[in-house]
C-alpha cells in the first residue's frame, strides 16, 4: 500500500505514533496488522484466480478508498457499497468501478447516482445499482434523464435468495424487472444481484452449504427464464467471507463480494470452518489498556463507542487458552475483564490488550482512522495512518 499523499492534516499525535513501536499508540485505537491483511488478501486472489471467479470486496466494511485502490492493485475487479454517499467518497478518493448493492428510490440521491455514473463514465469508469421495484426503475430511469448523461448505468436486478431483506422473489418477478431495465435507453441491465448475508454467520458449515445451494439454484433458474425471454445475464453477483467457497464453486456466480476477509472479526471467528476456505487472519484489533484493578475483575478504557456489539462482545486476544480473559460490556466507555482460563490472573494496572472486534464493519465506522502496525502486535512498527474516508456516509 502506498503512502497517503498527505498527512499535514493528521492530529499531530497520530502524526507522531509512525515510525514508533506499538507500545507508543494511545487507547483505545483501531489497529491493523499490516502483515496480516496483506496474507488476507493474497489468498483472496489466488482464491478467485484458481475458482475463475472475478472479485468486488464491500468497501462498507473498510470505508477507505487507499484501501480499496490497494485491493484494486491485488486484482479485485472495483468495489462495492451500500450508500450513495459511500460510493461519492470512493469516487472522488480515485476508485473508478463501485457497485452500489442496494436500492435506491429518493430523487436527490437517484440525481447523484446519474451525475456520479457520468463522471466515473467520462473518466473510464463504471457505476452500477441494484433495483428491485418497477417504480425504483422508473425513477432512476427519469434521474439519469435529468442528469442528461448518453452513458447509461449499468442496472443489477436484485433477488432474494434468502437474507429476507431486499430483493423481489427469484423467477418470473425477476424476469419482469429485468425486461423494464432493458426498456429504458440509459439503463444496461448487468445481471442479478443474489447476496444471503444471513447465510455468511451460520455457525454450522454444513447450513451454510444448504442455504448456499438454495440461493445457487435460485439464482440459475431466474438466470434461465431471463434468457429464455431473449435477454442474456452477464453476470450473477454476491457471497461474502462466511460462503464464498460455495458461490465461487457454483458455475453460476461470476463475482464475490466478500468484504470481511480484508480483516475478520469475532463472529466469524466462531464459524466452523469449510475445508476450502482460505486461511483469512485476524487483522483488526482495538487496542486498550486497563485503568482499573479489584479482587474480582479489571478494567480497560475500551468500551462498545470504541468497537460495536451489534455480533456480539469483542475477544481478548494474544493470549493462551488457559491464561484468556473475558471482556464484558462495561458501557460506552469501559469494558470488565474477567480471568476465565484455569491459569488465567486479572491483568496488571496500565496494561495493553488487544481486542478483536465482534463486527468489523461498524467497528471500523467508529474511528476516523487506522493505524497500520507493521511487523505485529508485540514488537511491530507504526507504518503508516489510513483514513476511514467513509466514515459516517450514511445518505
Amino acid at each position: 500500500m502506498k503512502p497517503l499523499p498527505d498527512l499535514t492534516d493528521l492530529p499531530g499525535a497520530l502524526l507522531a505514533s509512525i515510525g514508533q513501536r506499538v507500545d507508543r499508540i494511545d487507547t483505545p485505537s483501531l489497529v491493523v496488522d499490516l502483515d496480516a491483511m496483506e496474507r488476507n488478501i493474497q489468498r483472496m486472489a489466488d482464491f478467485a484466480r484458481k475458482h475463475g471467479v472475478r472479485w468486488r470486496p464491500h468497501a462498507k466494511m473498510h470505508k477507505s478508498a487507499e484501501i480499496a485502490l490497494l485491493l484494486q492493485r491485488a486484482g479485485a475487479t472495483g468495489a462495492c457499497v451500500q450508500k450513495v454517499a459511500e460510493a461519492e467518497t470512493l469516487a472522488a478518493g480515485g476508485v473508478n468501478d463501485i457497485f452500489i448493492s442496494n436500492e435506491v428510490v429518493a430523487a436527490p440521491k437517484l440525481l447523484r447516482v446519474a451525475r456520479m455514473a457520468a463522471q466515473l463514465a467520462a473518466r473510464g469508469g463504471r457505476l452500477a445499482i441494484a433495483v428491485d421495484s418497477a417504480e425504483g426503475i422508473e425513477r432512476l430511469a427519469e434521474a439519469m434523464a435529468l442528469a442528461g448523461s448518453t452513458h447509461g448505468i449499468d442496472v443489477f436486478v436484485e433477488i432474494d435468495v434468502g437474507q429476507g431483506r431486499c430483493g423481489v422473489p427469484p423467477g418470473a418477478p425477476a424476469v419482469a424487472l429485468a425486461l423494464a431495465v432493458a426498456h429504458h435507453a440509459r439503463l444496461r441491465f448487468a445481471g442479478l444481484q443474489a447476496y444471503h448475508g444471513r447465510a455468511q454467520h451460520f455457525v454450522s458449515a454444513t447450513e451454510r452449504r444448504e442455504a448456499i445451494a438454495a440461493a445457487v439454484r435460485a439464482a440459475e433458474h431466474t438466470r434461465a427464464l431471463i434468457v429464455a425471454a431473449g435477454l442474456p445475464v452477464p453476470l450473477v453477483t454476491g457471497s461474502g467471507t462466511g460462503t464464498l467457497v460455495h458461490e465461487a464453486a457454483s458455475g453460476v456466480y461470476g463475482e464475490l463480494q466478500a468484504g470481511s476477509f480484508l480483516f475478520m472479526d469475532a463472529d466469524y471467528a466462531r464459524n466452523e470452518r469449510e475445508p476450502a476456505q482460505p486461511a483469512f487472519e485476524q487483522a483488526l484489533f482495538v487496542k486498550t489498556q486497563v485503568i482499573s484493578v479489584s479482587d474480582s475483575h479489571a478494567v480497560c478504557d475500551a468500551g462498545h463507542k470504541s468497537h460495536a456489539i451489534d455480533s456480539g462482545l469483542p475477544t481478548v486476544a494474544l493470549l493462551p487458552p488457559e491464561r484468556a480473559l473475558r471482556y464484558a460490556n462495561g458501557g460506552d466507555e469501559h469494558g470488565v475483564l474477567y480471568a476465565d482460563g484455569p491459569k488465567a490472573r486479572l491483568p496488571a494496572l496500565g496494561r495493553m490488550l488487544w481486542l478483536v472486534p465482534g463486527h468489523c464493519d461498524p467497528t471500523v465506522n467508529l474511528h476516523d482512522f487506522l493505524i497500520g502496525v507493521r511487523g505485529g502486535l508485540a514488537m511491530g512498527v507504526v507504518e503508516r495512518i489510513i483514513r476511514v474516508d467513509a466514515r459516517g456516509a450514511l445518505t
